[in-house]
């Protein structure tokens, strides 16, 4: 008996569903990444760093770049204004020294000065500012007071005294000199921020755990701050050229015949009239120097402001 063949059944056939367009997963950024893309878009920032790159490095290189010594004499040349023949871009000045030369190595002190002021004087401010805002009560109102008396004696008259007594004369010595004067601001900073780190979670959960007081300081509070330290440090590079370069035209600075450019200064003021390079020259490049520091600085504290967003926020309608 012969079965008529069933029809045959139609099994669904499983298709592969159709492959949606990937979503573009959000990008993690860390805060300093995000703090760097907005540095790198700030223009004003990133022209003052350049500038004070490429006269950081040249400075730096003055052995190999200047055109004569520092204190190499040419007499056939003396008092010569700025003039590319012999290659006296600056001129020369009443002795026949090369006054580009002289500047390119007195930056070099100021650049060095500056940037040792600047780490031992963040370096101190960081460390008294932590453990005043981590310990709080007696510690933090000794230690607070400290500053209070050390900001309102006249700065520049105690660099003065520290420099008549310990002696001028090396940049070293001079950079230790305004280190131990310009930490007070920064101590002040620190420890504002400490005072608030100090009470939030990872900070008790640390004390619970049983982290030691230097772990959770310096691990994790002063991590935490890092970005008005930074800011700071960079303001100080720039006070410390000026305060450097003040130093030097009074004669509490570098000693000769090591170029400095307060000094400079100082040499070419009695006859500023009639050779206007004298003191223009070295001048125009502690303005120089000073302006672009300052704008980085700027930079810097807008990319490190926890507060921007980096971006247009779109209006509300």
């Amino acid at each position: 008996m012969s079965h008529a063949p069933l029809p045959e059944q139609e099994h669904p056939v499983h298709e592969r569903p159709a492959e949606q367009p990937e979503q573009e997963q959000p990008v993690l950024q860390s805060q300093g990444r995000r703090a760097l893309r907005r540095f790198l878009h700030h223009k004003v920032a990133m022209v003052s760093l350049t500038v004070f790159l490429l006269i950081a490095l040249a400075s730096l290189l003055a052995d190999w770049i200047a055109p004569y010594a520092f204190d190499e004499l040419d007499l056939d040349n003396v008092s010569q204004p700025p003039t590319v023949e012999d290659s006296h871009f600056f001129g020369t000045d009443k002795v026949g020294r090369d006054y580009f030369s002289r500047v390119l190595f007195g930056t070099r002190t100021s650049v060095m000065v500056a940037v040792l002021v600047a780490a031992l004087s963040t370096i101190i401010g960081t460390v008294v500012g932590a453990v005043a805002g981590f310990y709080g009560g007696l510690v933090d109102n000794v230690l607070m007071r400290i500053v209070d008396f050390i900001m309102t004696l006249p700065f520049l008259a105690i660099v003065l005294v520290f420099a008549a007594f310990i002696g001028g004369g090396d940049p070293i010595r001079i950079a230790i000199i305004l280190g131990l004067v310009m930490w007070t601001t920064i101590a002040r900073i620190v420890r504002g921020q400490c005072l608030a780190l100090r009470e939030t979670e990872y900070v008790q959960a640390g004390r619970v755990l049983g982290a030691g007081d230097l772990r959770l300081i310096f691990r994790h509070m002063v991590p935490n701050t890092m970005g008005p330290i930074i800011v700071n440090a960079t303001l100080v590079v720039a006070q410390a050229i000026l305060l450097e370069s003040t130093m030097s035209y009074l004669g509490f600075g570098i000693d000769p015949p090591t170029p400095a450019l307060g000094k400079l200064i100082s040499d070419g003021q009695g006859s500023m009239l009639t050779q206007w390079w004298l003191v223009l020259m070295p001048g125009l490049m502690i303005v120089i120097l000073s302006l672009a520091v300052n704008f980085i600085g700027d930079g810097l504290r807008d990319a490190l402001d926890p507060a921007s967003t980096g971006g247009k926020r779109k209006k509300k309608s």
